[in-house]
């Protein structure tokens, strides 16, 4: 049987957008573990240090990269090709459907982004720039060339390892000593990211409520206001109790670093918790604050969980989430709550992932008279399955 083959690859590539010229210079990727990894510069012409940490998102590239949480970290995609469906133009409407951007926040907020393969063309129809030209534009740096699979075996095994990116004529440059490298986690970024004045969204919702700001995804605050709230968002540090009786319910988002820098919002959020009845839910971060106030610790973990393809395992049963189930979500996470036993009387576990055993989720126990939920992953998703959404 004879079968004609036909082929067009012009226009098959005329389809798509060049991001422009292909004459890239070269960088290099230095691990304070010791490895260094040469490869090609995109982006802004600038060398940094930060955090090096992996995703293993295969999509939502954007979103990654604008979501506060990775303030201060060089953002490793386990994706081969990135940049192949470009960046959309990042203005919204601020009104009962959206909160002012597209994407998770006004501009990039990792450090710096390492891809095996950045897309030189780009083809989607809400595309308005390349991923290049969007990281020049906001002085962020990239290497692409690099062989990400063996960085993220090594990050797997070593554990989340301290970076820096050279570009140009760094590269040439030794590698920086140990003591040389930054260290974010060392910075309360969560002080250095969250608004610093309280600010209303859809000040006609139905529901009125306080958001404490770690650095909030846009996500969250979309998901509320969609579902009718009027969202009063507040510094991390602001003292809740003290206007507590205007709200119907307390949210604490998502946040990057090291959770015990915020001690003093897990002290505040201890009246909350002990004399307010009202709802409190927490994501990330947010969980991470309430599982302090509410006695546990947190620490640290060897390489934390990023990604859209986390299962969790729901340990008790709380509205359209059943005991038993797995659901699959979207985590991005550096440190968790220590699990336990016994735990703190009128708490318990709600989730656990399903591959290292780490704390997904608390929430207040049926007879402690409090109603308290707090996730370690992200039901608003953006980008991820949407399983736990409702």
């Amino acid at each position: 049987m004879y079968r004609k083959l036909i082929y067009f690859p012009r226009l098959a590539r005329g389809l798509a957008t060049t991001s422009g010229s292909s004459i890239l210079p070269p960088a290099t990727l230095h691990l304070k573990s010791g490895q260094s990894f040469l490869g090609r510069s995109f982006g802004a012409p600038k060398s940094i240090y930060g955090e090096t940490v992996f995703s293993t998102s295969i999509t939502s590239y954007t979103e990654s990269m604008t979501d506060p949480s990775y303030r201060g970290q060089i953002l490793v995609f386990t994706t081969p090709l990135i940049g192949n469906y470009g960046v959309p133009s990042n203005t919204a409407p601020f009104d009962a459907h959206d909160v002012g951007v597209v994407l998770e926040s006004q501009g990039i907020q990792c450090a710096a982004v390492v891809v095996s393969d950045v897309a030189e063309r780009f083809s989607h129809y809400t595309a308005a720039e390349s991923l290049a030209s969007w990281c020049q534009r906001h002085d962020i740096p990239g290497i692409t060339g690099v062989d990400t699979r063996a960085i993220t075996r090594l990050l797997r095994d070593q554990g989340t390892t301290l970076g820096r990116i050279t570009v140009g004529s760094d590269t040439s440059l030794p590698a920086p000593k140990a003591d040389e490298f930054w260290d974010p986690s060392l910075e309360n970024l969560v002080d250095q990211i969250s608004t610093k004045e309280p600010y209303e969204i859809n000040p006609s919702g139905s529901l009125k409520i306080a958001l404490l700001d770690f650095g909030a995804k846009a996500n969250i605050l979309r998901s509320l206001i969609r579902r009718g709230a009027a969202v009063t968002v507040l510094p991390w540090n602001y003292d809740f109790n003290a206007v507590r009786d205007q709200y119907d319910g307390l949210f604490l988002s998502n946040g990057p670093g090291d959770p015990t820098h915020c001690m003093e919002a897990a002290l505040k959020l201890r009246p909350t918790l002990e004399e307010w009845s009202k709802p409190v839910f927490g994501i990330c971060m947010g969980h991470q604050i309430i599982g302090m106030a509410a006695g546990l610790d947190a620490y640290r973990m060897t390489f934390g969980n990023r990604g859209h393809n986390q299962p969790v395992l729901a340990l008790a049963s709380s509205g359209s989430i059943k005991a038993g189930r797995v659901y699959v979500t979207s985590q991005n996470h550096q440190y968790a709550l220590k699990l336990q036993d016994p735990f703190p009387r009128g708490w318990e576990p709600f989730f656990i992932n399903c591959n290292d055993s780490s704390i997904e989720g608390i929430k207040s126990t049926a007879d402690s008279g409090r109603n308290v939920w707090g996730v370690q992953f992200h039901p608003e998703s953006a980008g991820g399955p949407l399983d736990t959404i409702e």
